[in-house]
């Protein structure tokens, strides 16, 4: 596998090697041993997926406080456009993103550290979302930042006519308006 840190402290991409012959492919996608000796310690409790058609799009969601999860994203099948967003105060990236595209064929993961706002846009029909969480899900403790902050200006990569959001992640605050 290969680790490498993005711009933003903590934030990473995974990359594992795969193995390929006639008969399809093997990849290892985790390796918690490997995982501590790149990035960090971390105790996943629980997997989750969800299948999207193109252009739904998910997020900017995070739990706050002591619900704050770390999460290790990737794509089983289709593409997305993944984005993390540092909220984290007292960092110097605050208030920035890093985008990137997780793909079926790339097998490309993002580990997205405690303190960020996540969403993702699918770029393809069909395409199903895999992540593991650090921490438990609380309603109560759930935030959210709207998709089309003029501050943050991530670009979706799809017309916004396309974008299928949720009346939820209609509803989400502005950047400013939380931070």
């Amino acid at each position: 596998m290969n680790f490498e840190e993005t711009y933003i402290k903590g934030t990473f991409l995974v990359t594992p090697q795969v193995f390929g012959d006639s008969r399809g492919y093997f990849c290892e996608t985790f390796n918690q041993r490997e995982f501590e000796k790149h990035i960090c310690r971390v105790e996943f409790i629980q997997d989750n997926e969800s299948q999207s058609s193109r252009g739904v799009l998910r997020g900017l969601h995070f739990q706050k406080g002591e619900y704050a999860q770390a999460k290790l994203v990737r794509v089983i099948c289709g593409a997305v456009l993944d984005v993390a967003v540092d909220i984290r105060r007292d960092s110097p990236t605050f208030g920035k993103h890093f985008a990137v595209e997780l793909s079926a064929e790339n097998k490309r993961q993002l580990f997205i550290p405690r303190g960020m706002a996540h969403g993702f846009a699918v770029l393809r029909d069909n395409t199903v979302f895999a992540y593991k969480v650090d921490n438990i899900y609380s309603p109560a403790n759930e935030s959210g930042i709207r998709y089309d902050d003029p501050d943050l200006a991530i670009d979706w990569r799809l017309p916004r006519a396309e974008l299928l959001l949720s009346e939820k992640d209609k509803r989400l605050e502005y950047f400013g308006n939380i931070f």
